[in-house]
């Protein structure tokens, strides 16, 4: 896609706020215990590789992606350090991920099976990391039972081509104020870890939430994804045992302002009508760039002002009520902080009924990141 850079529509990045928010998770750890970076999606829609840069540099020793493109892209950026796939990848792709350093997750001994005799008709001699995935509630991927998780490892005793680097789970609603669940898979999983006879390099089960609120569970590696972001992964039902900065700040401008009418309508169906005369600005951003369609009626900042987003959002552009006359070029904060006045993500995901993640992780390529 092409990045709009002949436009004022912009994610700024505040590298100082992962940064903060990567250094005081690390506080809190034992010296035993490491921290992974999650960068998937695009760093969460901020940026993998620039995100990446200052989360290493706060202190993370790994990174955590959901699909082998994503590991393959801070590979061919220079990163060295550690990496784990934490989704499913074909089998196929065995040898290349050995060659590259790079750890995956399974969740199946036919795929351990598979994955073995590729590596035997390959060209490179490098192991595979593995770490096996124990589903112990989540319904997600993994194995299930004493019996399999016996099996998985008579397996890897048998093995020289494929590394048992580590087990983990992950939690259904480590996120909640309702316990009850978390604490029945942390059971689960404890139970199933004790039919290992030898424990490989890392135990993890720690999500951000399991980081910022069970951090008695965390074991030996956190895989530290949202809160890296500033972002609170309860979406406010509980609070953050520090503060999490905010890394994102989402602005764009006034590109061109006309006086309504009252009775004249605005946007496809029209659904909004002006009731009498008002100022119109009209916004270049539409959910062609991931503001999405249904965030008509949320509010925007103008002059740290509060102003509505009238009229169905288009592809490209979309409409906001303004308190006056205001000119042209005039910056607008969508996200962010504007005077007096700010609008989080966890308020536009409120709006439309979802998480902030699924927002953050929307904005387009064709939005620019820009890093401060």
């Amino acid at each position: 896609m092409v990045v709009g850079r002949h436009r004022k529509t912009i994610a700024y990045i505040d590298k100082e706020a992962i940064f903060s928010n990567v250094q005081q998770e690390l506080q809190r750890l034992n010296e035993k215990t490491e921290l992974y970076a999650v960068v998937k999606a695009n760093g969460y829609g901020h940026g993998a590789v620039e995100v990446a840069k200052v989360a290493k540099k706060a202190g993370a020793t790994g990174f955590c992606v959901a699909i082998l493109d994503e590991a393959l892209e801070l590979r061919e950026a220079g990163f060295t350090e550690p990496i784990l796939v934490l989704g499913i990848v074909d089998v196929r792709y065995a040898e290349l991920m050995a060659s590259n350093h790079i750890s995956v997750t399974v969740s199946s001994i036919k795929w351990l099976h598979q994955a073995e005799a590729a590596l035997a008709k390959g060209n490179s001699s490098a192991q595979l990391a593995v770490h096996v995935a124990l589903d112990t509630g989540m319904g997600r991927i993994g194995f299930k039972t004493a019996d399999e998780v016996k099996a998985v490892e008579a397996w890897f005793e048998k093995q020289k081509r494929v590394y048992f680097e580590g087990i983990f789970t992950h939690f259904a609603k480590a996120d909640s104020p309702d316990d009850q669940l978390f604490k029945q898979q942390i059971k689960k999983f404890n139970v199933l870890m004790n039919n290992l006879h030898q424990k490989p390099r890392y135990i993890h089960t720690a999500n951000s939430a399991t980081a910022l609120w069970h951090q008695e569970s965390s074991f030996n590696l956190i895989r530290f994804g949202i809160a890296m972001y500033g972002l609170n992964p309860s979406g406010g039902a509980l609070t953050a045992p520090y503060p999490l900065k905010p890394a994102m700040k989402l602005i764009t401008e006034i590109s061109y302002v006309k006086q309504m009418q009252a009775g004249e309508t605005i946007g496809y169906g029209a659904t909004y009508t002006a009731h009498e005369n008002e100022w119109i600005g009209t916004l270049p951003i539409g959910y062609g760039d991931g503001w999405r369609r249904d965030l008509q009626g949320q509010d925007v900042l103008v002059n740290g002002q509060r102003c509505e987003i009238v009229g169905r959002i288009c592809m490209d552009q979309c409409m906001i009520r303004l308190p006056y006359e205001v000119a042209e070029g005039t910056e607008v904060v969508l996200v962010g902080q504007s005077q007096d006045e700010t609008i989080s993500l966890q308020e536009i995901a409120d709006h439309v009924h979802t998480i902030h993640y699924e927002i953050a992780c929307g904005l387009t390529e064709r939005i620019p990141r820009k890093y401060v």
